[in-house]
């Protein structure tokens, strides 16, 4: 019988296991076939327990310093808890010390996504906020295009767990799985649709109008009135497939044109009220970063959700047009958020 130099995890389990049972060290030799040796080696490692972690005395940070800390946060947006302390020349300081000091001064967050404005992007801004200032803001129709994917926005699985529970368990797809792409409006209280892209279709000019033509126009259009209609303001973005020739013209022919069709200005999806409506529908759908199967079950899941969005709310995101649009003219032309 050899001498071998390592027990393996199912030896040491079994080990154990003889010991509790009262087996000698020499029986449990036997029954593993092992060396008496290694067997007792083992048992008086495991005895010994682990060494007690030294603390290691923690740099005391002044208060001059944390002056200089905070100073150095507010003028280093997004930068590492390291980069902000060797700033201010302080080292030595361990990583857990450095994020507890922030902690009291500061929060982690993601940087902000804003269009790129340049300076005719602002003055169109400023152009439009001055066009539209006295409309009835009631009689327009704020449309838009949602995507929804079967997994949410990246970061959004993120949330507390207990101590001692285990993170549920999250599908990983190679390609994302793909989405669904949603149209919706939204006049004074209603919301209109949401209605579904059919899947694989790719949104030209034609795609587009005849998406409209099958859906908006058939299913909630033709059923208003013709006074509605007549003062009735239709807004779309500056997709490409919005803004063509072809579906001007085509929108045109259905009587929506001129005053009836809101221009708008670029890069301002700010402007546009729907899309806080998106923001509603997306909290709702992933929360607690659910994830789904198919692009059936996450339509559905769309739809469920809009069902939900009351007309109080619908109606506080349309009546907060005439405050964007002072917001813009007092920013002469800058992004206002949402």
């Amino acid at each position: 019988m050899g001498q071998k130099k390592d027990l393996t995890g199912p030896e040491k389990s079994k080990i154990v296991r003889y010991l509790a049972e009262g087996c000698s060290s020499l029986k449990i030799a036997k029954l593993l076939k092992r060396d008496h040796r290694t067997i007792k080696r083992f048992i008086r490692n495991s005895q010994q327990g682990r060494k007690k972690r030294v603390e290691k005395p923690r740099r005391k940070i002044t208060a001059h310093e944390l002056r200089k800390v905070k100073r150095a946060a507010a003028k280093m947006p997004l930068a590492t808890s390291l980069a902000i302390f060797q700033s201010c020349n302080i080292t030595g300081v361990p990583k857990s010390t450095r994020c507890a000091i922030l902690r009291d001064m500061a929060k982690v967050r993601k940087a902000e996504r804003r269009p790129p404005l340049n300076k005719t992007h602002k003055l169109k801004r400023q152009d439009w906020a001055k066009k539209y200032l006295k409309t009835d803001f009631s009689k327009v129709l704020w449309t838009d295009e949602m995507r929804v994917s079967l997994d949410g926005p990246d970061g959004w699985a993120r949330g507390w767990i207990g101590k001692g529970q285990r993170a549920p368990v999250r599908l990983r797809r190679q390609q994302g799985g793909g989405g669904v792409l949603v149209w919706a409006g939204i006049i004074k209280d209603e919301l209109v649709g949401p209605f579904r892209v059919e899947d694989g279709v790719k949104l030209n000019s034609q795609s587009y109008c005849q998406f409209l033509e099958d859906s908006f126009f058939k299913q909630w259009y033709r059923k208003k009135s013709a006074s509605f209609k007549k003062n009735m303001i239709f807004m779309q973005d500056n997709a490409p497939s919005h803004a063509s020739k072809y579906s001007t013209a085509w929108l045109a022919r259905k009587g929506i044109k001129e005053e009836k069709l809101m221009t708008w200005p670029p890069c301002s999806p700010d402007l546009n009220p729907i899309e806080n409506l998106w923001s509603i529908i997306k909290c709702e759908i992933y929360k607690e970063g659910k994830q789904y199967t198919s692009l059936n079950s996450v339509w559905e899941a769309v739809v469920a959700a809009a069902r939900n969005v009351d007309g109080e709310q619908i109606k506080t995101l349309t009546e907060s047009m005439d405050g964007r649009l002072l917001s813009v003219l007092a920013k002469k032309g800058g992004y206002i958020g949402r």
